[in-house]
């Protein structure tokens, strides 16, 4: 098989559509189809079936898009290392984080690692974590900093921190007047993320264990890195990272809104391709995390 024919047969994967792929590779509908055949010819198996306007994966098609996926990680994997031999802390590595840890911990650490190696580049995703897992499981990204998940095969994580989600407020917030009870802040309004994402949806599901109505939200936003000042100017509650609320990354006039079992337990870990090369400047990338990651999250 051709490597450059899975190139094609992994992006018309990708696109579920000729015409896509040729706009995103730049050749034509023919050359594609006839690699396509090449590799049909070459299995032994149709690798695709029309669907709609559109084409979808066969069985055989699945398997072969895994192993193409593999070969092209692993020729990249061996390009990067054959010109990583005598370069020592050199080139560049790319970084996916989740919006919390790029706060807290990116900083000290990208701080640490330009200092130690001017001749590298830190390229730097900050998004949530299922995209970050598309982005390593297509060989995108070097390294993941993201909240723990269930294992995947072919990854390798350790843990970097503990981090607690918990409800806050503006300090002059009206809840902190007594002791409130959960059944009292779903008479609240809150600023929070929209549902599907991790934080939101435990806390909705919260409210649903104790038969109560779910928060009513005023003001939703995908960026946790908002959320803080939002709450700090708008006097809704919010459900954020307790690192936010305590020691030097503390936001002034916010404040926990005290509430037995309503605090989210996490833990972030730092995620690699178990196989895939890893350059001298993205280990030392991973000692720097790991060591930083204390300080930027002490425990509560």
């Amino acid at each position: 098989m051709d490597l450059r024919d899975l190139r094609y047969f992994e992006a018309i994967a990708q696109h579920e559509h000729l015409g896509r792929a040729t706009a995103e590779l730049h050749r034509s509908q023919p050359a594609l189809t006839s690699s396509i055949r090449r590799l049909e010819a070459d299995c032994g198996a149709a690798l695709f079936e029309r669907h709609g306007r559109g084409i979808k994966l066969t069985e055989a098609g699945r398997v072969l898009l895994k192993w193409a996926r593999r070969l092209r990680l692993d020729e990249q994997d061996a390009r990067q290392e054959l010109a990583a031999i005598g370069q020592g802390l050199q080139g560049s590595v790319r970084l996916g984080i989740v919006p919390t840890a790029a706060q807290f911990l990116l900083p000290p650490v990208a701080g640490q690692l330009l200092q130690e190696a001017p001749e590298v580049t830190l390229h730097t995703v900050v998004g949530l974590v299922d995209t970050l897992k598309l982005q390593l499981r297509a060989g995108d990204l070097d390294l993941m900093v993201a909240t723990e998940g269930a294992p995947e095969a072919g990854w390798t994580s350790q843990v970097l921190a503990e981090d607690a989600i918990v409800v806050a407020a503006a300090e002059r917030h009206p809840v902190f007047r007594s002791s409130p009870t959960l059944k009292e802040l779903s008479a609240c309004a809150w600023a929070l993320q929209p549902p599907g994402l991790p934080t939101r949806d435990w806390l909705d599901q919260l409210f649903d264990r104790h038969r109560l109505q779910r928060p009513h939200v005023r003001v939703e936003t995908t960026s946790l890195m908002a959320l803080p000042a939002l709450i700090v100017q708008t006097g809704l509650l919010s459900f954020i990272s307790r690192h936010h609320l305590q020691g030097p990354a503390r936001i002034r006039g916010l404040k926990e809104v005290p509430l037995k079992g309503a605090t989210m337990h996490r833990r972030l870990v730092l995620t690699h391709r178990s196989q895939g090369f890893m350059s001298p400047a993205a280990l030392r990338l991973v000692e720097l995390l790991m060591a930083k990651a204390p300080g930027a999250f002490p425990r509560s």
